[in-house]
């Protein structure tokens, strides 16, 4: 048995097939782990949603930021954007069927050692108190009470200069699902206190003064375990000993990543390739 820990397809689907091609993917025993962002900016984000959910159990994906976006704009919570990609879903036969199922995926998901989220986490929270926050925001998505909690996300949550953006034991209700949220899957960069730079999407070496990335925080209280993530195209593929970084910018232009965890062997496809 094999795990497979796919970067940010964003509706790219003829990439995504193209890249499990690279590798001796076998369902009936091996896993797909996918970072979030299944869909948008790409031109198949139906037929990518429509695989992953068919997969079942060889499958494993946490919810990144356009996956919300999704969910946000099905329930009437916000606008398509300009350079949103989601008409196929949203006027598809099993539109109903694949957006129950998206809301009932984890935004963390942790096995093996490992932790597979879309985006980071705070440098004051372990693995084992991430996983139980992260349950929280999934009850609540999971609730009738989704579509309030996504309202003040977009009203509150992801604007700039408006609602928290560092965490504290003590906050409660939306703002307490938003800095959740907000951490698993936007984060990039924060202050060592943890403060949150949440619209920040350049390089590490550009960062606003006093923000460094997430996984450089000193001390970060989640270091004894190694992170699956993406969110992160400006970086591309980054691994350390802690961290698998794997938004490698398909959708931009550039790569499509794949690492098997047993050995981390990297398998990629480059978009001049498959365009």
């Amino acid at each position: 048995m094999a795990t497979y820990a796919i970067g940010d397809i964003q509706g790219c689907f003829s990439a995504l097939q193209r890249l499990i091609e690279q590798f001796p993917f076998d369902p009936s025993r091996d896993r797909l782990w996918f970072v979030g962002d299944l869909v948008n900016r790409g031109p198949d984000s139906l037929s990518v949603l429509r695989y992953v959910k068919g997969l079942g159990e060889a499958a494993v994906t946490v919810l990144g930021n356009h996956d919300l976006h999704l969910l946000a704009v099905a329930a009437g919570v916000t606008q398509l954007g300009r350079k949103d990609t989601l008409y196929d879903v949203l006027e598809a036969p099993d539109r109903d069927a694949l957006l129950l199922w998206l809301r009932r995926q984890p935004l963390l998901h942790a096995a093996d050692g490992f932790v597979l989220v879309h985006a980071g986490l705070v440098p004051q929270w372990t693995a084992i108190q991430a996983r139980q926050l992260a349950q929280e925001v999934e009850t609540t998505l999971r609730s009738p009470h989704y579509r309030e909690f996504l309202t003040y996300l977009y009203e509150v949550g992801y604007k700039e200069n408006s609602g928290p953006r560092r965490w504290t034991e003590s906050l409660t209700g939306h703002e307490r699902l938003g800095v959740i949220a907000n951490a698993l899957t936007k984060l990039r960069v924060c202050s060592p206190e943890g403060d949150m730079g949440l619209s920040y999407k350049g390089s590490p070496q550009a960062a606003p003064q006093g923000f460094m990335p997430w996984f450089h925080v000193p001390n970060r209280q989640s270091a004894e375990t190694t992170v699956v993530c993406g969110h992160w195209a400006a970086l591309g593929l980054h691994i350390q000993d802690n961290l698998l970084l794997l938004d490698s910018g398909y959708v931009w232009g550039q790569q499509l990543t794949a690492v098997r965890l047993e050995d981390r062997q990297v398998f990629q496809i480059s978009a001049s390739e498959t365009a």
